[in-house]
């Protein structure tokens, strides 16, 4: 149904190509605006980060890169698989029998995850992926801006405006958009959202999405000849330590560096616990997590954390994206079904299908 039909302000006719404003340059944003260009439409896609990606984030190192946030995706619905089959170059198999669960002391549960179905990865970083599809759109992506209002056309009130601020603190308005559709996490949607559409707040109100601090270690030494295999001969767990969710040996990875690298992430009930924790307190707490966890003591070469304020979904929408036809506003994510990063494809797509 398009929007001139349903808006109840009155408006001069148009041409059914669109413009349309997209806020995140995640998997389901970009998924959203490839699709809606696919159909002969205009976006405008806005990223505060300088690279397209959202959680599908790879940290760059001098040891090598480290996945910060998604570890891997798996694929059930066919619409991905066929996405995916476009560039099998950048997406690999990651050995699903390397797969452990542990109990609270470290101890293998389990030799895998039950019905455990294959896991993949892309190359050489989870980012590849959203950065690869985020190509076509070319000067339409903008990046380093934080959209941090959305409110109706100045000069056309049946429209809609956003304003953004840069990193220097510069503030733009962008004009002139028919819909505006968010592929954010809940609470900057909502925070855009809230004098706008009841409808859509309301859809919003009962979905919880859980923090997430990460932990990125290297210890290169373990490459020397000299050395023996670090560490467990897993790389990677499920873990019930009362800090940890996830542990993964990064270079055990298809397409990544050599050097030993682990990554680290902790469970949604510590990590809110410790949301306002500064970092070098977080680090040092998840360093003895990870010696308890995998019995590695040695001192590494490099850590990080990073924080991830809305990362693991606790309660979805129940819905495959949030659509309000009657203001053109939407929204999309993988909050709305899951949290997998599949869910973020699909959530991407249904909002674009749904306003086209």
């Amino acid at each position: 149904m398009s929007l001139r039909n349903t808006a109840k302000r009155s408006r001069p006719p148009k041409s059914s190509s669109q413009h349309f404003a997209i806020v995140g340059a995640g998997i389901a944003g970009v998924a959203c605006a490839r699709t809606l260009v696919q159909a002969g439409h205009r976006v405008t896609v806005f990223e505060w980060n300088k690279q397209p990606g959202g959680r599908m984030a790879s940290e760059p190192t001098p040891f090598g890169s480290f996945d910060s946030g998604a570890q891997y995706f798996t694929v059930r619905d066919p619409r991905f698989m066929r996405v995916l089959q476009t560039t099998p170059e950048l997406c690999r198999p990651w050995s699903a029998n390397a797969v452990r669960v542990l109990d609270a002391h470290g101890r293998v549960a389990e030799a895998a995850l039950p019905r455990l179905e294959p896991h993949f990865v892309a190359q050489p970083g989870m980012s590849a992926l959203v950065a690869y599809w985020a190509k076509p759109l070319g000067d339409s992506l903008l990046t380093g801006l934080q959209v941090t209002q959305v409110e109706r056309d100045a000069l056309d009130n049946t429209r809609w405006q956003v304003r953004t601020e840069a990193d220097d603190g510069s503030v733009h308005v962008h004009s002139g958009f028919d819909a505006v559709l968010l592929a954010t996490p809940p609470n900057p949607a909502r925070r855009l959202l809230a004098s706008h559409s009841p409808e859509l707040t309301e859809q919003l109100a009962p979905v919880k999405v859980g923090p997430c601090w990460t932990l990125m270690i290297a210890f290169p030494n373990a490459n020397q000849p000299t050395m023996s295999h670090l560490g467990p001969q897993w790389n990677a767990a499920r873990s019930t330590h009362h800090r940890v969710a996830w542990l993964a040996r990064e270079s055990s990875k298809p397409g990544r560096q050599t050097v030993e690298r682990w990554t680290l992430q902790a469970s949604p009930d510590w990590s809110q616990e410790h949301l306002q924790d500064d970092a070098p307190r977080v680090q040092a707490k998840l360093l003895r997590a990870f010696a308890e966890v995998t019995g590695i003591r040695a001192e590494p070469a490099y850590a990080q954390t990073r924080c991830w304020p809305e990362a693991q979904t606790l309660v979805p929408a129940g819905k495959p994206h949030l659509w309000d036809a009657k203001t053109g506003l939407g929204a999309a994510g993988d909050w709305c079904t899951g949290h997998r990063v599949e869910e973020a494809f699909l959530s991407g797509l249904s909002l674009a299908l749904a306003v086209h």
